[in-house]
Formats: structure tokens, sequence, C-alpha cells
């Protein structure tokens, strides 16, 4: 997965979606995703990727497995989303609202 954008400067340092949601934003792009990769690609140290990956395994959200010398995320999407304003979307629908609506590069690049 390419970096991510800086946040921009002239709006604040704050984001909509909380580290949890960009680690599964990102494992569900690549569930072989190294905690180092997932660290640099979501702003923040291995350290707290640990924790954050460890808090969505006791939420029943994320389970791990080996395959071979590697990590393997699955994501349970079927679960609801845990803050009560939006418990009636599901993990899956979160992940195909940022997915499914990502500009179109060829499109951005033509206007």
């Amino acid at each position: 997965m390419k970096k991510s954008a800086p946040a921009r400067s002239d709006h604040g340092d704050w984001t909509f979606f909380t580290n949890h949601a960009h680690v599964l934003l990102c494992l569900a792009a690549d569930p072989e995703m190294r905690l180092r990769d997932l660290a640099t690609a979501v702003g923040i140290t291995e350290r707290a990727i640990h924790k954050v990956v460890s808090e969505l395994e006791a939420g029943g959200i994320l389970e791990r497995s080996r395959q071979g010398r590697r990590n393997v995320y699955r994501i349970h999407g079927k679960l609801p989303l845990r803050h009560p304003v939006e418990a009636h979307c599901t993990v899956q629908g979160l992940i195909r609202f940022v997915v499914d609506t990502k500009p179109n590069r060829r499109a951005a690049e033509k206007t």
C-alpha cells in the first residue's frame, strides 16, 4: 500500500476516521501487511499499531493467523460498528464505502 497523504495543515491535524479504522482499511486492501508497513501507512508508531491490532482482535473484528513467517489478517465484516451513532452500519459497509468511493485516478487527472 502506498504511503498516505499527510494531513492538510491549513485545516488542522484531525481526521474523520480513527487509527482503528485506518488499520482496518489498510488490512482490507492487504491482509498480509506487516505492522511496520501499517505504521508507515497510518502514520503512527509500530507500538501503537500493535495496540490497535490487539484491540481489534480482542473486539472480535480482526483475526490473525500465521502462514509461514507472515501474519495474515481476516476481518469479520458482518459485525456492527462499535459507537451508537454508527452501530446500524457494519465493518464491511465502512470498508465498501471508503474503497468503492475512491476517486478514479484517471478521472481526477483529467479535471
